[in-house]
Order: C-alpha cells, then sequence, then structure tokens
C-alpha cells in the first residue's frame, strides 16, 4: 500500500479498535437547591471480568455527595440545637452511569496524585467487548510517535430528576453518544513525584495536543490500538512571547501557550493493575 495511503489509514482500524473497549461514563448531580448538574467523561474495559480504568476526577463528585450528605445529616440533627446554615450547593443526590443502566459499581482502587481509578463491573456481561486493549511496554514508547486521543466532546447530556423514584432520567435520543478522536504526537514523559509509601512513581505521557473535555478517562492510543496512556488533564505551557494587540480600542499583551495533553503513563496504570491483581493485556 503506498505511504500517503497508510497515512490517510493510520488510526482509521486503530479507532475501531479503540471503540470497542472505550465507553462513557455519565455523571449527573442534583444540588440542594435544586440545580441539576451533567458532564460526560470516558472508561476503558480492559478484561472479561468487567475490570476497568477511568480518570480519577471522574469520582470527585461522587466523594463530594459522601461528604455532603454527611454535613447535611448533621444539620438536620442540630438545626434545632444550633445556627447551623445549610449549604444550597450541597450535592444531596449523584449518579456514575457506566456505559449501561444494568452496571454496577461498588468499589474503587484509586491513586489520587496521578489521577487514575481502577474499577469493577459486578454483573458484567464479557460478551459486550470483542477486543480487550493491550498496554504498550514503557521500552516501547518513543516520543514522535503518532497517537490519537478517544472519548466523548463537544456533546452536552441534558438530564432529569424523576422524585417519585429518586434516579436520574436520561432522554433516550441522547444515545448512542458520538465519540471524537484526536491526533497528537508524544512529546516525552513527565515526573511528578512518587506515592508516600514509595511503591508507585506518578507517571505521564505528554501529547502535542490537548486533552478535551469528555475526553478525561478515555484512552491514548497508537496506530494498532495500543494504549499509551489514559487522558487526564491539559496543560499550558507558557511560550516566552506576549504580543500586543488592541481590543476595543485598547493596547493589551496576549500571552501565548502551548496546549497539551497529559495522560496517566501505561507504566503506571500497569505497575498499579499488578499491585491490585487485576489482569491485562501488554503489546
Amino acid at each position: 500500500m503506498p505511504d500517503a495511503v497508510c497515512r490517510k489509514k493510520m488510526f482509521s482500524e486503530a479507532y475501531k479498535l479503540a471503540s470497542k473497549y472505550t465507553f462513557p461514563v455519565l455523571i449527573s448531580s442534583k444540588l440542594m437547591d435544586g440545580t441539576l448538574e451533567s458532564g460526560v467523561g470516558a472508561f476503558v474495559i480492559i478484561n472479561e471480568d468487567g475490570w476497568f480504568i477511568t480518570a480519577a476526577h471522574m469520582l470527585n463528585g461522587m466523594m463530594a455527595h459522601q461528604q455532603h450528605v454527611a454535613q447535611y445529616q448533621e444539620y438536620l440533627n442540630q438545626k434545632t440545637q444550633t445556627t447551623l446554615s445549610p449549604n444550597p450547593k450541597w450535592i444531596l443526590q449523584h449518579s456514575l452511569w457506566f456505559g449501561a443502566d444494568n452496571h454496577k459499581v461498588n468499589n474503587f482502587h484509586i491513586l489520587k496524585d496521578n489521577d487514575l481509578a481502577v474499577g469493577k463491573i459486578e454483573n458484567f456481561n464479557s460478551g459486550l467487548v470483542k477486543n480487550y486493549p493491550r498496554f504498550i511496554r514503557p521500552e516501547n514508547v518513543i516520543p514522535g510517535t503518532s497517537l490519537c486521543k478517544l472519548g466523548f466532546p463537544f456533546y452536552d447530556v441534558a438530564v432529569n430528576f424523576n422524585e417519585s423514584m429518586r434516579s436520574f432520567v436520561y432522554d433516550q435520543s441522547i444515545f448512542p453518544i458520538p465519540m471524537f478522536p484526536m491526533e497528537g504526537i508524544m512529546t516525552r514523559n513527565v515526573l511528578s513525584g512518587n506515592s508516600p509509601d514509595g511503591k508507585f512513581e506518578y507517571k505521564w505521557l505528554e501529547t502535542s495536543s490537548p486533552g478535551l473535555r469528555g475526553q478525561s478517562g478515555g484512552p491514548t492510543f497508537d496506530r494498532y490500538g495500543n494504549i499509551w496512556a489514559l487522558q487526564s488533564q491539559t496543560r499550558h505551557l507558557p511560550l516566552g512571547f506576549s504580543p500586543k494587540i488592541k481590543k476595543e480600542g485598547v493596547e493589551i499583551e496576549e500571552n501565548q501557550f502551548l496546549n497539551v495533553g497529559w495522560g496517566v503513563h501505561a507504566d503506571t496504570i500497569t505497575k498499579f493493575l499488578d499491585f491490585h491483581g487485576v489482569k491485562y493485556y501488554s503489546a
């Protein structure tokens, strides 16, 4: 096949693989003042037992909900004895929807400072995923390699709350949620410290393109569909120059940045999975 054709098809086959193991996670919250909030992220199912990985910050609302419910209960218990005021922004109902209504996730392993969470779908149907991902080996991570990120950005998910059922309800017209691939090259490995117990090195894989909202928790993969990282965040690197422009007749300086993506490195992911005895596949 000519090189030009190969380049055009570089990620088309890999996309077919990655789209089979990448799923949306829907995050829904109901605040004390009645406000409904929703968001979309991604997660990757890695084996036949229903284990998956995602970005730990996808769980921030769940952890805040647990704290807020405790504070709300304390308020109810003490409101006749104290001037304690309720917080209208307490999250009193919260939901994480992992790809299907019947998927139940009870526990997570979390490496918070490297933004990694590992969970298990308890009632997982192994027929849901035809091809499970393979993780690149550290010795094969080479800067300059073309990679692709995948997730569910540019898509708003409206949610309602059924008071009688005490549950969140989505309009079925939102499904299936469209995926959005985005290409970039690997630029470098980034280290940001170690876990307090010394067992894990916080390691990131940087790409030349930013991550998008909705891609958090989704895979960064090569042309063969092998996972190199799990998208976590976008970093803004100052370029060191500030051109002056005029806006409405006023001269201002515009600071220039390069927006790059940071993902949880496959090396950290596999070591964390090994530590917790979770099965995965290597490239």
